[in-house]
């Protein structure tokens, strides 16, 4: 059973109090009586109210300051002035001290009835606001957002953008692959802000239906359509002096984004049924999987709308072209999921790396952090192996002995008459050099400058070798 409203009648006109008890009665009230301002504030500490209606002239304490006293008390329950006077003077007042309303005696019941909706719908929203609000985005996972932090060039110059763009209110554009890390690009550049107390919102375009996501990103009025019985506020609204993330923002359709178009042209909106205009106070980031140059030549992605997304563009490279993040990654994520788990792991394995090194990684980095809580769940390397074994998919293989030793294997089997002991003795010490390089620079994180060390050799000589074995690329 639906609980009913509870109104308090502040009043010392016994033929206001009996005719607004029963108005509000008839329109589904519990209405208490109070007569005098000291009245209300005991009201108050025995049950707070869902609205008030609060004459100006009392006995005791006035009006004005009853009001004053109960917003000092915090609550932020709706208060209606009302006055059989109502000089201009005393209306702003009232409203500056936060009344909701203030309408002049004698009632009309439409307008008063009008009156409690518009204040408890008000104080809805409000409250909806500072509760979204409240919620602080979940922090930036040290261990998730390592790869924005590494020694890798091309990393190393994103975040160097992140810290250029961050405290502006330029909209950016993540452009990547799956998995690559664009929303954490995005609350990197949000924390890195000045809008970092204000909310950060992410919506998936590619989640919801094209109606749906219209009023979930710029709210509706009441009765703007079958079902809206009561205002919804949008997302943008909810970020307003924040951060609003649009994620796979080509899923948008034409015709939405049209009205994106104006938010980001004059910085405005309309709700789903509204007749105002509404201020859109909220940074936008986009984020995209796709070739949004592409869907500019076909039709499905407007130009206007690019160009206005695209002042600013960070393009993330996938794993496989960063694959000296590779042994840092897994390993943090093996310790974060270790703790979140509460398990005590076997590190991981030459083996395992090994493949890591050698695998496309279609999936990114959000692949290679789902395959280490595996690890650490399973406890064991093995269905790992096998899973990336299966997907038969792998870059830059290396060559095996018997490969580089093929002119040999042809001369013991009579396909060949003559063999170069000397060029076999080469192309052998060359596969073994290859292996040994290759073991120490996963053993050192692919960290150059250590496994020359190891392998007691120059920086420059060990530059060489990768070189010459084919590695530097591996570490691009």
């Amino acid at each position: 059973m639906k609980r009913k409203r509870r109104l308090l009648i502040v009043d010392d006109d016994p033929s206001s109090q009996e005719w607004l008890t029963l108005f509000s009665e008839q329109l589904g009230y519990r209405a208490e009586v109070v007569e005098s301002g000291e009245q209300a504030l005991e009201a108050f500490q025995r049950r707070r109210p869902d609205l008030v209606t609060l004459d100006l002239m009392l006995p005791g304490i006035g009006g004005l300051d009853t009001l004053k006293a109960i917003k000092a008390l915090g609550h932020d329950v709706p208060v209606i002035m009302l006055s059989g006077h109502g000089h201009t003077r005393v209306i702003v007042d009232a409203l500056r001290l936060g009344a909701a309303d203030f309408l002049r005696k004698p009632l009309e019941p439409e307008e008063l009835k009008l009156a409690f909706e518009r204040a408890l719908e008000k104080n809805r929203l409000e409250r909806e606001i500072a509760y979204r609000r409240s919620q602080k985005p979940r922090p930036i996972n040290e261990d998730r957002a390592l790869f924005l932090h590494s020694r890798n060039p091309k990393m190393r110059a994103i975040d160097d953008v992140i810290d250029h763009v961050a405290d502006t209110d330029v909209t950016v554009l993540v452009r990547g692959e799956s998995g690559t890390g664009k929303e954490l690009v995005a609350r990197l550049l949000f924390e890195r802000s000045g809008r970092s107390q204000k909310p950060f919102v992410k919506v998936n375009c590619a989640a919801l239906p094209s109606e749906l996501l219209e009023s979930e990103l710029f709210g509706y009025e009441k009765g703007a359509f079958t079902g809206a019985q009561r205002r919804k506020l949008g997302k943008f609204e909810i970020a307003s002096g924040g951060t609003i993330f649009l994620d796979e923002i080509s899923e948008m359709k034409p015709g939405l984004q049209a009205k994106l178009l104006q938010v980001l042209q004059d910085g405005e909106f309309s709700r789903l049924g509204g007749s105002g205009d509404v201020q859109a106070e909220a940074r936008v980031i986009a984020a995209t999987n796709r070739n949004l140059e592409a869907g500019v030549r076909d039709g499905t992605f407007r130009e206007d709308l690019f160009y206005r997304l695209n002042v600013v563009t960070i393009n993330i490279p996938p794993l496989r072209d960063r694959m000296d993040e590779i042994c840092p990654l897994a390993e943090q994520f093996l310790r974060h999921y270790a703790r979140a788990y509460g398990k005590e792991p076997e590190p991981i394995s030459d083996t395992l790396m090994h493949a890591f090194q050698h695998y496309a990684w279609p999936g990114n980095v959000r692949e290679l952090e789902n395959l280490m809580k595996r690890l650490v769940v399973l406890g064991s390397e093995k269905p790992l192996l096998q899973e990336i074994a299966a997907r038969k998919v792998q870059v830059r293989p290396a060559p095996s002995a018997s490969e580089s030793l093929s002119e040999l294997e042809r001369f013991m089997t009579g396909e060949v008459d003559r063999v170069s002991l000397k060029r076999i003795a080469r192309e052998a010490a060359q596969v073994a050099e290859k292996r040994l390089i290759e073991k120490i620079l996963y053993r050192t994180r692919w960290n150059r400058k250590e496994a020359a060390e190891i392998l007691q050799i120059s920086y420059k000589a060990l530059l060489y070798k990768m070189k010459d074995a084919g590695l530097a690329d591996s570490a691009r």
